[in-house]
């Protein structure tokens, strides 16, 4: 029987992927359809592009398929085959990253789950087929031109914070199941007003604008492809790019720059700086915002306590790092979940 998982560790596998010379390519693509036998089609998932060294993250569910991956360019042309040789999928967009270094996964992991988009929607009324207009890049432009157009961020705050276009509304949560009623309250006396919701990859917004039609709005729409294509098509057609910042990305860059413009502010100094890192603790991890001269002066940690922590004798850090749940740790300013600042 085929293996349909890995079996080396993860360090073997970053460091085989260091060692690669062949450039990749790293691509995201979803779709919302019906499977009905989702563990079946992980598994002929898995077995298919495994043969053809594809690395990413990809989850599967009965709503659809949801997907981030790296395939070497020798490969791409026959990975894009299979993928369309699966019907609903024939045709189906994939997003080029924008600033794409081919370092971005180093294994790959399909997974099955209840949802390919955790939303917290329990209505069995609700449809994912009814779902706000596509805009693509050069609409986009024309329609937030307009004063009456609202223009919602449906990504967590740590993404809002180092890249957002212009005059959008932050929803500020930390989960996308938080944020959709959040925008349901928020936008509730502009039931009258375009609104354009937009995420990283299309995936987040497209249902988000599926709930705000369930919850009443008429003129709702959706960025088709999301920030990743949005950039692409403004830069393919010479489009003046209304995104500013970076994209923060779920993979091992942590982020695309768009413009050189720096929006947000180191979490230590409070200089200027857009670099996501993990905290060095590997018993903290915190997710967070840190300049270089931040990064040299504490070793990459997010505070003095993992500073100190990091310089005991590594079986005592072991010891102490027991029954430790990071989970989703990340710098939340909206939730004043906030670290000392380092001086």
């Amino acid at each position: 029987m085929a293996v349909l998982h890995n079996r080396i560790s993860q360090k073997e596998l970053k460091e085989k992927l260091l060692a690669e010379e062949e450039p990749r390519t790293t691509i995201s693509f979803y779709h919302y359809f019906s499977i009905k036998d989702p563990q079946l089609f992980r598994d002929d998932l898995y077995f298919a592009l495994n043969k053809l060294a594809v690395f990413g993250r990809i989850y599967i569910a009965n709503e659809g398929i949801n997907a981030q991956v790296s395939v070497a360019q020798s490969n791409y042309e026959a990975f894009k085959t299979y993928l369309y040789s699966i019907e609903p999928l024939n045709g189906i967009r994939l997003n080029i990253a924008v600033d794409d270094d081919g370092k971005s996964f180093w294994v790959l992991k399909i997974k099955v789950r209840e949802k390919i988009v955790a939303d917290g929607i329990v209505d069995p009324s609700f449809d994912m087929q009814n779902r706000g207009k596509y805009v693509a890049a050069e609409e986009f432009n024309k329609l937030t031109d307009d004063p009456d157009t609202i223009v919602v961020d449906m990504r967590n705050h740590y993404e809002y914070e180092v890249g957002h276009f212009e005059g959008a509304i932050e929803i500020s949560s930390d989960t996308f199941r938080e944020q959709l009623p959040m925008a349901v309250d928020m936008l509730q006396n502009a039931k009258d007003k375009n609104i354009i919701m937009y995420c990283t990859g299309g995936i987040r917004c497209e249902k988000a604008s599926a709930f705000m039609l369930h919850q009443g709005f008429k003129n709702v729409f959706h960025l088709e492809g999301g920030i990743i294509n949005y950039v692409n098509e403004a830069k393919e057609k010479r489009l003046p790019l209304k995104f500013k910042g970076k994209n923060f990305v779920f993979d091992n860059r942590l982020g695309e720059r768009v413009t050189e413009e720096i929006i947000s502010k180191c979490h230590q100094c409070g200089d200027a700086a857009d670099t996501h890192v993990n905290c060095s603790n590997e018993g903290c991890h915190l997710l967070f915002i840190q300049c270089e001269d931040c990064k040299e002066k504490w070793e990459g940690c997010c505070s003095k306590e993992c500073f100190d922590f990091i310089h005991l004798p590594v079986e005592q850090q072991k010891e102490l790092r027991k029954g430790i749940d990071k989970g989703s740790n990340i710098f939340n300013k909206s939730k004043a979940r906030l670290r000392p600042r380092l001086t």
